[in-house]
């Protein structure tokens, strides 16, 4: 792929979606791992996709996506939780990378939400500053629980819709990309057993994309 021609938001995702297929099929290509790739991308970057995702360790972008240098601009904390930091990064992707996706991803079994569901229950938190993972993860936990929603599966669902609609509406720069037609956010879920992300919701992609 060039860097001088960055693709649509429905491309971007449709070369995550085909990097992901191939994963889960065992079959990766691995593009952009060698040292051509490495020279191209040394004097400048131009990520395709934004990945915000959640620190844990089997929650590697580029493998799962089955990407290489240069094609993805990543951030990660524990739970995907967002402050000040990642909405920088994550404009600085859209706004000077021209990043054209911007991509929140969960998972099944996260150790974040499982401790705020526990916190909740058992009014036992964390100490330190896992404590404020928890409190940024509570509100997701909340609104799922107002909505009737135990399953597992459901309620990180809802964190993952909650991190994309907190993005959208925290940073000016990344909603105006998304209004216009420049950028798109999609909320991914990965299951751990077969390596599969779904798509949980989009902004700013047509229906037919999206699906």
């Amino acid at each position: 792929m060039s860097t001088s021609l960055p693709p649509t938001p429905s491309e971007a995702f449709e070369l995550l979606l085909a990097g992901n297929r191939r994963f889960v099929a065992g079959a990766p290509e691995h593009p952009n791992q060698d040292a051509a790739r490495r020279t191209e991308t040394a004097p400048a970057q131009s990520p395709f996709a934004v990945f915000f995702g959640c620190s844990d360790s089997r929650l590697a972008a580029e493998i799962i996506f089955d990407r290489g240098l240069g094609d993805l601009f990543v951030v990660r904390t524990a739970g995907h939780v967002a402050g000040p930091e990642v909405l920088g990064s994550i404009e600085y992707a859209v706004s000077v990378l021209e990043s054209p996706l911007v991509v929140v991803l969960g998972h099944d079994q996260c150790g974040a939400v499982a401790a705020t569901r526990a916190a909740l229950t058992d009014g036992v938190s964390a100490t330190g500053y896992v404590r404020d993972v928890i409190e940024r993860v509570t509100p997701s936990v909340l609104a799922a629980r107002a909505a009737g929603l135990t399953d597992e599966d459901d309620i990180i669902a809802e964190h993952i819709r909650h991190t994309v609609d907190l993005l959208l509406d925290r940073s000016r720069v990344l909603a105006d990309q998304v209004t216009a037609g420049r950028a798109a956010v999609v909320g991914l879920s990965y299951r751990l057993a077969d390596g599969s992300a779904r798509v949980v919701t989009t902004r700013g992609l047509p229906s037919e994309v999206s699906a």
